[in-house]
Order: C-alpha cells, then structure tokens, then sequence
C-alpha cells in the first residue's frame, strides 16, 4: 500500500509519491525526465526533452478553452539531497522514505524534495487529469535549480506560446511571490603549503545546527558551522600554538553549513579543550533557542608526527574563514523586513592546491552584488588566491502591471478567505531567468506550506497542499 494512498488531494499525492521513488538530486536528473517523457507519451500528450533533460509538456485546451491562451506551469525536477549524519540513505539510488507525521508529509532522515516535487506532482496531475477545466496547458519541467539554474538558462522558450506562469517554488500559502533576488556563486581557493609537526591530535567536529535554505532562512541567523569553525581555529590560536591538518565544511552553497570538522594538532591538547568546551558554552548562549542542538565533538587521535599546513597558510585559511562576509548583509529600504543582500559560506573544502571555498551571494539590487562581489575577490587577493564567479542569476523584477496576479489573488481569497500578501522574496526563483530570456512573460509564484527546506527535517503541510491545489484550479478555471 501506498504511504500517500489515503491524503488529499489524492492526484497530486499518487504523482508525488511516485516520483519520490525516482532519484532526482541536482544533476541526476536523467531518471526524473525520462519519467515525465513516459508521463506525456502514454497520454498521448506532446513532449519536447532536452540535452540539459529539461522537459515540455504540452496538453490542449478543455472544451471551452481549446482557443484560450495557453497558461504555463512551471517547477524544477531536481531536489537537495540533504541526510543526517547516521543516516545509509544512497541519494544516487534509494527511493526517499515517506512518512505522515502530525498533518505533515516528510522523509525518514533526508529531505523530502517537496521543493520542488510538489510542483511536479500538481503539473502532472492538471496534465492527467479529465474533469478539469482548463485552457491549453504548458508544463516546463526544468533542471538543476538548487546548484546552477542551469536548465532554465538553457531551455529554449520558443516552444512555449504562452506569456502568462504560475510558478510553484514558494513555501508560504498565504503570499503570492512577484519578485525575488539575483546571485551568483563565488568560488574561490587560498594555496597552500604542507609541513610536519609533532603534537597531539584532535578532531573537533561543530554539529547540530540546524542548517536551512540559504535564502528563505537566512534571516534567522542560524549558526552557520564554518564561520563557527574560523572563530574557534583563530581564538585557540591566539592562546596556543596549533597546525591545521584539514578542514570540511558545509554541503551545498545554498544550504546554511551545519557542520564542520577540523584536524588539529596542538602542544597542550587539555588547554585546547578547555577554550573549545568554553566556546562551545559561549555560542549556546548566542544562539539560545535558534540552535538548541549545537555541540562540538573532540576525538583525540594521539600524540605523534603529522603532516600539516605551514603557520603561514593557516594564517590565510583562517583569515578567509573569519572574514567572509556571510548572512543578512543590508534589510530593504523600501519593503521593510525583507532581506535585501546576503551571502552564505556554504562549502569549505579541498582545493587543488589548497582549502576551496563556496560562497552563494544574493540581492534584489546589482550594485549590491556587485559590492559583495568586490569584497570576495579583495579578500581572496590580499591571502593570494584565486578565484571565479558562475551561475549568475538576475533578479526578477516587480512588473507593476499583471494580468495573472489579480486573478491569482481572486483565488486565493476564495479558497483562504483572505487576500494573500503580493511580496517579493530573498530566494533566487526561475521567474529571473525565464523572464529575462522571455521579456514578456507575466510570472507569479506561490506553494504550499513548506518547513526547513533544504535540510533532512524538510516536511510538506497536507492541508496546506489541498489548499493551493485548489488555487490552481480556479486559476486555470478563471483563465479563459
């Protein structure tokens, strides 16, 4: 029996329980598109698929509407592949484990990819359905949103008539998105240089954050591991002597770092764990009740020779590491609240030649981005590394005029009771790059409820879901 078998809305969970059995984290998406083609050539519906495996859906008008404006459905096929630590899960093969806990769908120890299966599960059921009433459909399926958007910065829009999109990649039912945040990936690598050193070793682990969505919860200041990381290697080094013999961080550039291990070696290993359980007690009552599960791990691994950094190139590591800029930036002037320029130090790594690092920055304001971007590549050139910057996004811009959002907005204060809040988000959405490939695109973004995107506690609320499947029906109903 199917866990979903029995929630409602019963089409969109059937399509959402069976694409959780398909694994679909960025750049594995092959499975993931290949399904949809099936989807569409078992109906009979037509179906374009790309190199990129971006796909196209396309379904005509119900009777009615056969010569309506054909309206277009849009989500991303890919999900964060986010797990605990104790956790087997093979992401490159195991289906996800769906469960139902307290009104709210989620996946035993990973995230649920409710961002943005759920779009993928509402499309598909539109598409399959025959009692809706709908004009002609246009479903794009796009790749690779959560590392590059690189699907939407390759798909080719002339294959899509319609100039109005309903987006499916919020989080909160009660707003209707106009607008979201540009960015850019800055990648960058400190060299360095190796040497020996006797002492004791140990692996200090920073763990239990909470971690997230590097956009969406940014603004709750959430203990990002890294930074956290860099704060304890600069402050045991002012006490002490200490080498650095590796360090890790973080997973994904848009997720919020939870955890980050460094190997040590230090002369008066008992001091040094005094200072980091001290540490340890200073950040809890930082962060208090954001971060109730924050520790570090010590494990002595020995008194003997190891191999290491020079003092020199752990004084440029570690300098990177205190520096970055990471989290809220600057607030908006204009939407009060709304997060306005942020970047996350999301990976730390091995390099080449050195520790790599990964920082995501995002703002509603190129000039803003473009200070942040100076600020990386200034930093990166006084520790003489070397640096590059991808997977630009522009932003999505408030269209003053819309024919979708009114009607959007007529459905939600039908199914809600009240009207929804039109705002924009911090979050990078697939509105920028379509938008700005397809000028006269009129985009609008809305979802159900979503909680801790992004991490292995992800989970979708069920009356939520109803609720804006609802929506977008009487959208596509009202759409003639």
């Amino acid at each position: 029996m199917a866990v979903l078998e029995n929630i409602e809305p019963k089409e969109v969970f059937h399509f959402f329980e069976e694409i959780s059995r398909i694994p679909r984290g960025s750049y594995n998406t092959k499975g993931i598109s290949d399904y949809c083609v099936r989807f569409a050539n078992e109906r009979k519906l037509e179906v374009y698929q790309d190199e990129w495996n971006n796909v196209i859906i396309k379904k005509p008008g119900t009777r009615g509407y056969e010569n309506s404006e054909p309206i277009i459905i849009q989500g991303h096929l890919d999900m964060v592949c986010e797990k605990t630590e104790h956790s087997d899960h093979d992401f490159l093969r195991d289906p996800l484990e769906l469960m139902v806990e307290d009104g709210y769908v989620t996946a035993k120890d990973t995230t649920l990819g409710a961002d943005n299966g759920i779009a993928i599960a509402m499309a598909l059921a539109v598409l399959d359905s025959e009692t809706l009433e709908h004009p002609p459909v246009e479903a794009l399926f796009t790749v690779d949103e959560e590392v590059s958007m690189d699907g939407a910065a390759n798909v080719d829009l002339s294959r899509l008539q319609g100039k109005m999109l309903l987006n499916l990649d919020s989080e909160e039912d009660d707003t209707l998105t106009a607008g979201c945040a540009g960015g850019f990936r800055f990648s960058c690598e400190i060299p360095v240089q190796k040497t020996t050193a006797k002492g004791s070793g140990l692996l200090v682990e920073i763990c239990g954050l909470k971690g997230g969505h590097s956009g969406v919860e940014i603004n709750r200041q959430r203990g990002n591991a890294n930074k956290l990381a860099g704060r304890m290697l600069y402050r045991l080094g002012r006490e002490q002597e200490i080498f650095l013999a590796e360090i890790s961080g973080g997973t994904r550039e848009n997720v919020i770092a939870s955890v980050s291990k460094s190997s040590i070696v230090v002369q008066e290993p008992e001091k040094a764990i005094r200072m980091i359980e001290a540490m340890k007690d200073e950040w809890r009552q930082e962060f208090g009740a954001d971060e109730p599960e924050l520790d570090i791990r010590i494990t002595e691994l020995g008194e003997k020779e190891y191999t290491v950094f020079t003092g020199e190139s752990m004084k440029k590591v570690v300098g990177f590491l205190v520096n970055c800029p990471n989290g809220v930036d600057e607030y908006s002037r204009s939407l009060k609240g709304l997060v306005e320029t942020s970047d996350n130090l999301g990976i730390v790594g091995n390099g080449e030649e050195g520790v790599r690092f990964l920082v995501l920055v995002r703002s509603g304001i190129s000039t803003k981005l473009q200070e942040l971007q100076d600020r990386l590549i200034c930093l990166t050139d006084l520790l003489g590394g070397n640096w590059n910057i991808d997977s630009g996004y522009p932003a999505w811009t408030y269209r003053e005029s819309s024919r979708i959002r009114p009607i959007a907005a007529d459905a939600f204060e039908e199914v809600f009771g009240v009207r929804p809040e039109i705002t924009t988000i911090h979050a990078g959405l697939e509105c920028g790059l379509l938008s700005g490939k397809k000028p006269e695109l009129d985009c609008i973004s809305f979802g159900p409820n979503m909680r801790d995107v992004h991490s292995f506690n992800e989970r979708l609320e069920i009356a939520s879901a109803e609720k804006i499947w609802n929506v977008l029906k009487i959208i596509l109903k009202r759409c003639k």
